[in-house]
């Protein structure tokens, strides 16, 4: 079966700000997915790569990965509401995200999450 997996800004600069190659994690821990990247998502790395220093380069590099999602369009602003509408939808079957508060909000929503387990492996997290 091909999950749905969404993927947070925080999950896509992973690569400069940790070192984590994200989809050959993504690969090893989900097998056959499809990567879906929320518009507000792409919109948050696309201010952020605007700036300067590391953030903005993990930012620019983010941006890049996410060419290689499927956008999917929101009606929020606010991206963490936006991943969690999602996975409370059953529109995703799991998210990717190393944001504690939203990992926490995400669970509670009943949906898994895939979130950086020790210094660059993904793990899942089941409600």
């Amino acid at each position: 079966m091909t999950e749905r997996v969404a993927i947070d800004a925080n999950a896509l600069m992973m690569p400069v700000e940790v070192g984590v190659r994200v989809f050959d994690e993504l690969d090893r821990v989900c097998g056959d997915y499809d990567p879906v990247v929320p518009d507000v998502v792409a919109d948050e790395l696309a201010t952020l790569a605007a700036g300067n220093g590391e953030a903005a380069t993990a930012a620019a590099v983010g941006a890049d990965l996410a060419t290689r999602c499927d956008e999917q369009e929101t009606d929020g602003q606010y991206a963490d509401d936006e991943l969690v509408a999602l996975a409370d939808a059953g529109a995703v079957d799991v998210v990717c995200t190393n944001d504690g508060p939203l990992r926490e909000r995400v669970l509670a929503a009943g949906t898994p999450v895939i979130h950086l387990r020790g210094r660059n492996r993904l793990t899942r997290t089941h409600p």
